[in-house]
């Protein structure tokens, strides 16, 4: 498939309460990590790519950015660089959150928000993005615990004016009943792809059923999370990405896609070759047999 001239536009579209975005987004995490050697030049030249990553994201039609205030290595931080490359942000463009965790200065993972700690995360992702009020907050989850006090500090946030939209990251079906018999949900962000967590098959039909979004992230890398993909990919893949011309990236994207019209895709990375191909991705059209195939290898995995 030719990904130069094909944009966000060619995944279709969703809303997320009154804001209408293209199914495929973009991750910011991946542009922290990019260029972080030790080395002559490391820095800058790294920070350059992310900005021009993200504008070009932007020309390509994306308009929902998946970010957080945590997202910072020593060299920049995700939401500053949004900030610099985007703003002023176009109209159309969602920039999406999350608040719960959080890190000191040096990086070092912090407890978890209480309720009371919230607003200050809202503020400091407010002042980081240059905004007067945030698109959509995701409230990060750890664990199985109730979720009512925090979510409800952030619907006082939302009544306040701060947030437009909320929901829900790394959850259950529970914490999603719970939350909204406090306020409405716009997405749910889970761990999801191919062979990773099909015990959430349930779940994503059930958020659909809702209207609610299901966003998977690391739907490209699985099980390597940060680090990205292990470099071994299925055979099943290949051969799907073969009939297509297609990468093997290009077709997990796909197939996250297919799972339903609710269902969006937000990959991250540093580099500009990857983020046309991330792109082009949404107008990839598996057949009704490769779909089948792809799925007995994602249950397989259960």
């Amino acid at each position: 498939m030719t990904s130069e001239t094909i944009t966000a536009a060619a995944s279709g579209t969703w809303r997320l309460g009154d804001l209408e975005i293209n199914r495929i987004g973009f991750g910011a995490m991946r542009l922290t990590q990019h260029g972080d050697a030790l080395r002559p030049g490391a820095a800058s030249s790294g920070r350059g790519q992310a900005v021009s990553v993200l504008r070009r994201a932007v020309e390509l039609g994306v308009n929902h950015i998946d970010t957080a205030a945590f997202y910072f290595s020593p060299l920049r931080s995700a939401n500053e660089l949004i900030n610099h490359a985007l703003a002023p942000y176009p109209d159309d463009l969602v920039i999406t959150t999350k608040v719960g965790p959080g890190r000191d200065p040096s990086g070092h993972w912090l407890p978890h928000a209480g309720p009371a700690e919230l607003r200050g995360q809202v503020e400091e992702n407010l002042r980081q993005l240059g905004r007067d009020h945030l698109d959509v907050v995701n409230l990060r989850v750890l664990g199985t615990q109730s979720i009512a006090e925090r979510f409800g500090a952030l619907a006082r946030l939302r009544d306040a004016g701060l947030i437009r939209h909320l929901g829900l990251s790394n959850v259950t079906p529970g914490h999603l009943a719970e939350a909204q018999a406090i306020a409405p949900v716009v997405c749910v962000q889970n761990m999801y792809g191919i062979g990773v967590r099909p015990e959430q098959d349930d779940f994503v039909r059930t958020c659909g059923e809702q209207g609610v979004a299901f966003v998977p992230f690391y739907a490209i890398a699985g099980t390597g999370r940060q680090a990205g993909a292990s470099g071994v990919e299925n055979e099943e893949v290949l051969a799907v990405a073969r009939a297509h011309g297609a990468s093997a990236a290009q077709v997990r994207i796909a197939w996250t896609l297919r799972r339903g019209p609710h269902v969006l895709a937000i990959p991250g990375t540093g580099n500009p070759d990857h983020l046309t191909d991330n792109v082009a991705a949404g107008a990839l059209r598996l057949s009704g047999d490769e779909f089948a195939v792809l799925d007995r290898l994602h249950r397989a995995q259960a």
